[in-house]
């Protein structure tokens, strides 16, 4: 089957890091870049609690292209195994189930939690937060059975989902239901994200909220809030008119653009704050939202984050931060801040059960509470991966959302 591998060596990393500098498609076009298109086996079962599954769509997530830009701090490394095949947004068909799997079946349409914890690592004795349901904070990530890996799609033993087939054990895989298709299907991983962030973070009936950021995660922020009924103000800072429009149409009350002579004084009017002037540097906001949700993980999104919430608000990081020099972080002690990380998906209290966060995204899918298709506006065949990718990286230009490969 035809693969897009993540293969690291030091001298493919040297040298896209030197060229892609100054042509960023050598991240992908050229034959020393950490990127391979290749021919592979299809992965293995592992074991008896395994199932294989054929993919439908494979999304291109903001962290995909993190990657293949060499923008991860090396600390994620130790959570690899190299090398790996790319993708975990993965909506398929099962293909083959181990003898140990009940419930699933041949011909199932599911979507998978790529999370590798305790469980798939093949752990009978679970770790504290594994036992807690908090599968995204697993403290055998890089142990097991299986190789190193924080999911499938960053563990050699698992294949991806940018690959026709991939293997996840049978406490990953969510059968959908028949009122869910499959590109909505599709959106079930990032939109899980989302909704972590928020029922993790809940904004109170009221608060005033910032989502800093229009990409697939800002706008599936905005769309989880108003899936779940929270009554709040929705403010988002988007930087393309695409985003724009689909913050609107998924319930963002105001929609403000990331430009750089206005949107400081337009935002800082849309929260209820007033703009500060220092001796220098960028403008001080006195007051802003009660919770921000900063969807980007640039250096301008977190100072934004920062310097746009209340005092004694609370800035949810969402968006996959790195090395970042120039993080201003005076008002986070100035306004006795509240910083909290959000990385993936668990187990959430959600009307007084606990339920896997993966369930309540195709249950609020289910009901016709939302339907993020829209959000597909690209597919490719595998074989077109220099489209896609350029797609996926211009997206503004290309007026593009989310791109999902067809393997």
């Amino acid at each position: 089957m035809k693969e897009l591998k993540f293969d690291y060596k030091l001298q493919r990393y040297v040298f896209s890091k030197a060229a892609g500098r100054f042509m960023p498609s050598q991240y992908w076009n050229s034959k020393l870049s950490c990127l391979r298109f290749r021919e592979g086996p299809e992965p293995e079962l592992p074991n008896e609690d395994w199932v294989k599954v054929k993919v439908k769509y494979g999304g291109i997530c903001g962290s995909d292209l993190n990657l293949i830009f060499l923008h991860d701090s090396p600390a994620i490394s130790t959570y690899a195994s190299f090398p790996f095949t790319i993708g975990h947004e993965i909506v398929g068909g099962i293909s083959q189930t181990g003898p140990e799997v009940k419930g699933l079946i041949t011909g199932d349409r599911v979507v998978i939690d790529p999370i590798l914890s305790c469980e798939p690592r093949g752990f009978s004795k679970l770790c504290p937060a594994c036992r807690e349901g908090n599968f995204s904070l697993c403290l055998h990530k890089a142990e097991g059975t299986i190789s190193p890996g924080l999911l499938i799609g960053s563990c050699r033993d698992t294949g991806g989902g940018w690959s026709s087939y991939v293997v996840a054990h049978k406490s990953q895989v969510f059968k959908l239901p028949s009122e869910v298709e499959d590109l909505n299907g599709a959106m079930v991983e990032p939109f899980s994200c989302a909704l972590h962030s928020v029922l993790q973070n809940p904004p109170s009936k009221g608060d005033t909220v910032l989502v800093i950021g229009g990409g697939v995660i800002g706008i599936c922020v905005i769309a989880a809030i108003r899936a779940l009924g929270i009554d709040c103000k929705i403010a988002a800072l988007v930087k393309h008119e695409i985003q724009g429009r689909f913050a609107s149409d998924f319930g963002a009350d105001e929609v403000i653009y990331l430009r750089k002579s206005a949107y400081t004084q337009e935002l800082a009017e849309s929260l209820g704050g007033k703009v500060l002037k220092p001796i220098f540097g960028p403008e001080v906001i006195q007051g802003g939202a009660d919770i921000v949700y900063e969807c980007v993980g640039r250096k301008q999104s977190i100072n934004d984050g920062i310097r746009f919430s209340r005092t004694g608000g609370k800035v949810v990081l969402v968006g996959l931060a790195g090395i970042i020099d120039g993080i201003d972080w005076s008002m986070v002690w100035l306004n006795e801040l509240d910083i909290k990380g959000s990385f993936a998906y668990s187990t959430e209290n959600y009307q007084g059960k606990r339920m896997r966060t993966f369930e309540i995204a195709i249950e609020l899918m289910r009901h016709g509470k939302v339907n993020l298709s829209p959000l597909i506006t690209h597919q490719y065949a595998l074989k077109d991966f220099k489209r896609a990718l350029q797609t996926a990286a211009n997206k503004g230009s290309r007026a593009a959302m989310k791109v999902v490969f067809q393997p």
